[in-house]
């Protein structure tokens, strides 16, 4: 009975991705080329959009019973309309975080979802107490902007977060969890087939309102999982170790170049990948597989030492990682 779902929800899936994206290019929600931009025809944006209708969808039609889970899905789509705004309009960084404030604010105090603790590392636990809240809002509106960050270049936020998504199902084995990632992930993998124009269909940007839609779903899912005490919160940032390197990096290079960190540029690391590689394919593949290694070196220290190695090794990565980057920032 469930795999009948599942393939009516694939082809539900299609319809409203292919339906919102003739309604986008009918209604003018595109984004045209730019001087910073590597498309060269107007292309509809509104990819996050399509995946927070499919989301709600999913939650009737699959029976997902989680309620905290559900919320997420559901919440996403207010996030995504954020995200649409800020396409349509060009919202300053103020306009930006103050509307991405609310639904986080709605999902950590009348939801509950919020990080109480860092993780048992035998010698101490780092508790948070109140700073709970601030630190999960805080959590939260780093985890969407640097998703933010690698929506700049045909599949690399979707491919990234698919390395995620496959992460998770590897560290928490639980069969409702698995049918909830797997709800997640079939529209992403059918928006890819638009991203990339597939059997001509049209082209669909995620846009803001995609990226920070995804950013909400997977920041929610792991403070959830840490919540609930199913994975060790440290495995857990290993999941989007790439993510937190990249972003804390790049803001660490403009300001020591001391430009402005909230002003678009071409010095994200798909840019630099795909000037180097001239190969987005190539690009997506060396983001994905890195973000892949990270979590495995991560989770061998975790299980074959312990915790506190694997605390300390996610710092010494980023410092390395950081030191990378700064290097690879000053021959491009």
């Amino acid at each position: 009975m469930i795999n009948l779902k599942i393939f009516i929800y694939f082809i539900i899936t299609f319809l409203i991705i292919f339906l919102i994206t003739k309604t986008s290019y009918r209604l003018n929600l595109l984004d045209t080329p730019g001087e910073r931009k590597n498309h060269s025809k107007p292309t509809a944006y509104t990819g996050g959009i399509s995946l927070g209708l499919v989301y709600m969808v999913s939650i009737f039609l699959l029976d997902l019973t989680d309620n905290n889970l559900n919320q997420i899905l559901s919440l996403a789509t207010l996030i995504a309309i954020v995200g649409l705004i800020d396409d349509r309009y060009e919202l300053n960084i103020g306009g930006k975080l103050s509307l991405q404030i609310f639904p986080i604010i709605y999902m950590i105090i009348l939801e509950k979802i919020n990080l109480n603790h860092l993780g048992d590392y035998y010698y101490f636990k780092l508790e948070l107490g109140s700073f709970s809240i601030p630190f999960t809002l805080l959590s939260v509106l780093f985890l969407i902007n640097a998703f933010n960050y690698f929506d700049g270049l045909d599949g690399t936020l979707s491919f990234t977060t698919l390395s995620v998504m496959g992460i998770l199902f590897f560290l928490y084995n639980d069969k409702e969890f698995w049918l909830y990632l797997i709800t997640i992930i079939i529209p992403i993998f059918l928006f890819l087939l638009f991203n990339f124009s597939i059997l001509r269909l049209p082209k669909l940007f995620l846009g803001d309102n995609g990226s920070l839609l995804l950013g909400f779903i997977v920041g929610f899912i792991l403070i959830y999982l840490a919540k609930k005490e199913f994975v060790h919160p440290i495995l857990l940032a290993w999941s989007v170790s790439i993510f937190v390197y990249e972003f804390i990096s790049i803001n660490i290079i403009r300001l020591k170049k001391r430009k402005n960190v909230f002003k678009p540029g071409h010095d994200h690391l798909h840019n630099i990948l795909l000037e180097k590689t001239n190969s987005i394919f190539l690009t997506n593949f060396l983001i994905f597989t890195n973000n892949v290694i990270f979590f495995i070196f991560g989770y061998l220290s975790f299980m074959l030492i312990n915790p506190i190695t694997s605390f300390i090794l996610f710092i010494f990565l980023f410092i390395f990682y950081t030191s990378f980057r700064i290097k690879l920032a000053r021959n491009f």
